[in-house]
């Protein structure tokens, strides 16, 4: 019954507001990440991304207004990637997971956080931190407009789905840990054993001074290795799948998608938008 009602209200939104097709399909031309999709997901992201469009707020910062072009294909094109994280799941598992999702700030440039750490001596340390994007509980999601310009490609760098993921990480607790809601058929001691020993090995070969198969952002805290093997999984999953198969094995099952089922393997930078 559920189920009937939610696929009415889709129907009743389109009549109102009828999908922009061919907008859609600038957007897919734009971004590498969209147009590698099949046919089918296309259309379910696309119309996806269409709601998302009028439910969220997609703001940009008033230096950039006048400034930048930011189309309707480009709203679209945003809203594609925020819905490529949820694609797999249904329509009430998408509303819930970004219902703490109200708006996306855009800022001209990466922007400046005073963090406080603890070290294990119990020393608090001051730093200034340059961010790329932010996300909290109620807060908006906000990205650098740089770093969107750069997101989109199938290299492994996506500062939205990054985001996003702490967002979906958030659903769990108040904290961003790395552990989000699971679904029932993932076990949240699989979930931890597998991500923990990844966040292990990252900070285990950082600490013999190799190199890392992912980014290193990843190792910095359990939290940023969801966030950071999330931006994997979708653009450069051939790379994730031959570093950690069995954290893509995890993450296939929690997002219910295959990206190397139609991502190209080694696949390198791409000018998005």
């Amino acid at each position: 019954m559920l189920g009937r009602l939610l696929r009415l209200g889709g129907r009743r939104f389109e009549a109102r507001h009828p999908f922009p097709a061919a907008d859609w399909d600038e957007a897919r031309a734009r971004v590498a990440l969209l147009a590698v999709l099949p046919d089918d997901q296309a259309e379910r992201l696309g119309h996806r991304a269409w709601g998302f469009v009028h439910a969220k707020r997609l703001s940009l910062h008033p230096e950039l207004a006048g400034t930048v072009t930011f189309d309707a294909p480009a709203r679209l094109a945003l809203a594609g990637q925020a819905c490529l994280l949820t694609l797999g799941w249904c329509d009430s598992e998408h509303r819930e997971a970004f219902a703490n999702v109200h708006e996306i700030l855009i800022l001209p440039d990466a922007f400046q956080r005073r963090v406080e750490e603890m070290d294990e001596f119990g020393v608090v340390h001051e730093y200034d931190d340059e961010r790329a994007g932010e996300t909290s509980l109620q807060g908006p999601v906000v990205v650098a407009w740089p770093d969107l310009m750069a997101s989109g490609g199938l290299d492994g760098f996506n500062v939205l789905i990054h985001e996003l993921a702490h967002k979906l990480d958030l659903g769990n607790s108040l904290d961003v840990d790395g552990f989000p809601p699971l679904p029932r058929e993932i076990d949240p001691r699989e979930w931890y054993r597998i991500f923990m020993g990844v966040w292990g090995d990252l900070q285990a070969r950082l600490a013999r001074g190799e190199a890392t198969p992912i980014d290193d952002y990843a190792a910095s805290h359990p939290g940023e290795c969801f966030a950071v093997c999330c931006e994997h999984f979708f653009s450069d999953p051939d790379r994730l799948h031959r570093a950690y198969p069995a954290l893509y094995g995890l993450l296939s099952r929690y997002f219910h998608q295959d990206p190397l089922a139609h991502l190209p393997a080694h696949a390198g930078p791409f000018d998005a938008w």
